[in-house]
């Protein structure tokens, strides 16, 4: 809760840097102010909820591009409620761009964001950075690649989401039912496993995820949060390369050999193995702070 709190503080005084420093409407606004309210409410009162949603602002940016004028750029941006601990969710967008450049652009500025700010807030940083650099984007000649510009802006680029969802436990049968017929109803692969501690992965449609995810929360729980989150952006984002990148066939409940007087703790190092067996024993670790072995 500490943290929680000390990141929401964070946030907000973010915020009130970037209104001090671009009063007008035009360079940076809020678009969900009820999040905002949300979230200081959260500040203020210790009892209150946890805020349900991000707050989410648009950051615009004019820059020179040589031979032309000046270009803006709209940053559309979301604080994930742990940030600054994770990373802003930044989409940056211009008519000038083409869907390639676009992706080419959000991608460039994501590494640098990971590379140099990891935990601090970062929100000047990122509009420098799109301000230095997003003018150059629209002059790159990407028909090398696989696509030409034309074909890319006509294809929509899909992202492919996977979250990592930790319960303190997931004991109710009514919860398991829900998570199983909502990744159903989703199109969503990925597993289930109940007891204590409770461990959730979807796969699948970014907006799928996100759907599940925000029907999983509402329900009431002791405690419950995404661990990691995984992206992928697909130029196209067929059928076909939706499945390539799915590591589950579809969402099953696994018990892993129950043990304790209830029957209901996991054995974790056959959690280890499976997830070894699909290529995620990495999220072990981020799971439970400890090497799997």
């Amino acid at each position: 809760e500490m943290a929680n709190e000390e990141e929401a503080e964070i946030q907000i005084s973010e915020l009130d840097l970037l209104s001090s420093m671009f009063p007008y409407e035009e360079e940076f606004a809020v678009t969900d102010q009820l999040a905002l309210a949300e979230l200081k409410h959260y500040v203020e009162n210790e009892s209150a909820e946890v805020p349900s949603s991000k707050v989410q602002f648009i950051l615009n940016v004019k820059a020179e591009v040589p031979n032309a004028s000046m270009v803006e750029f709209s940053m559309a941006c979301a604080l994930p409620f742990k940030y600054p601990s994770v990373l802003p969710e930044i989409t940056v967008r211009s008519s000038l761009l083409s869907r390639t450049q676009q992706i080419l652009l959000n991608s460039d500025l994501k590494t640098y964001l990971v590379q140099n700010f990891s935990g601090e807030p970062c929100m000047l940083s990122a509009r420098e950075w799109v301000k230095d650099h997003a003018a150059a984007y629209i002059d790159k000649d990407l028909s090398s690649s696989s696509t030409t510009a034309s074909d890319a802006t006509q294809s929509a680029v899909t992202t492919f989401t996977r979250l990592w969802i930790y319960s303190h436990h997931i004991y109710n049968k009514q919860k398991r039912k829900n998570i199983i017929d909502w990744a159903k109803e989703l199109s969503l692969s990925g597993f289930c496993m109940p007891g204590k501690p409770g461990v959730v992965c979807v796969e699948g449609l970014q907006s799928s995820c996100e759907e599940f995810w925000s029907r999983v929360r509402r329900l009431t729980w002791k405690r419950i949060l995404i661990r990691h989150r995984e992206d992928v952006f697909l130029e196209g984002g067929g059928h076909t390369e939706i499945q390539q990148q799915r590591k589950f066939p579809t969402l099953e409940e696994k018990c892993f050999d129950a043990h304790g007087a209830r029957g209901n703790h996991m054995d974790l190092g056959q959690l280890y193995h499976f997830l070894e067996e699909k290529g995620c024993g990495d999220i072990f670790q981020m799971y439970f702070g400890v090497e799997g072995h």
